[in-house]
């Protein structure tokens, strides 16, 4: 089954390189492309994506703000900041908006591709320079030192099912790994995140640094 993305951009060289690239891909398919947060936002709820490329600088509203807003509408939809920004400031706001990856514009096609595709599959992916903002924040706050007092009320196999999530592994891989359903694993995943009061994957990810359960 083929990825449905939309593209928005606010300047249409981009947009027109973007689909010259992605348009190739077998296994993609561009569903739609967007100048302004409106329209981005307007061709979501038409279609329901499953990537959205987001740049950051839009006319009418911020890509963080829109991405916000799709994420409000399309709770599946992954949201993947492609961007010429690269400090920590509009980072880690994306992250926090609830986006599934951060690219900037200057990266390589294999790059984005990769990260099209893990998003499409319930994964986060973070380019590797950034990446070590992330690392940098948690140990700057101490949020690295272990904890190894109880879960906040997680279940073993709750526990079993964050510790993968937080490795990276999407529902389909953890679901093959402990044998049960994908449709159990998305369930176990939601009482995960309503318990531990947690928003997004990044959220997740920094839980599990600070109780030891991953290594930064």
């Amino acid at each position: 089954m083929k990825i449905s993305l939309l593209l928005v951009d606010d300047h249409a060289v981009v947009r027109v390189g973007l689909r010259m690239l992605l348009e190739s891909e077998p296994d993609i398919e561009i569903v739609g492309e967007a100048d302004s947060a409106s329209e981005a936002l307007n061709q979501v709820a038409r279609s329901l994506p499953d990537v959205v490329l987001m740049d950051i600088g839009l006319p009418d509203l911020s890509g963080i703000d829109a991405t916000r807003e799709i994420k409000r509408l399309s709770p599946e939809t992954a949201v993947i900041a492609l961007t010429i920004h690269e400090d920590e400031e509009y980072f880690f706001k994306m992250l926090e908006a609830g986006a599934s990856g951060y690219v900037p514009k200057r990266a390589a096609p294999e790059e984005l591709l990769t990260a099209i595709r893990a998003a499409a599959q319930g994964e986060v992916y973070l380019y590797p320079s950034l990446a070590k903002l992330l690392v940098k924040d948690f140990l700057h706050q101490g949020i690295a030192v272990r904890d190894e007092g109880t879960l906040d009320g997680l279940t073993a196999r709750e526990q079993e099912i964050l510790t993968l999530l937080a490795d990276g592994a999407s529902n389909s891989e953890i679901a093959d790994s402990l044998s049960i359903s994908p449709k159990t694993v998305a369930r176990h995943r939601e009482n995960i995140m309503r318990k531990l009061n947690l928003h997004s994957r990044s959220e997740l990810v920094k839980y599990a640094i600070r109780k030891g359960i991953i290594e930064p």
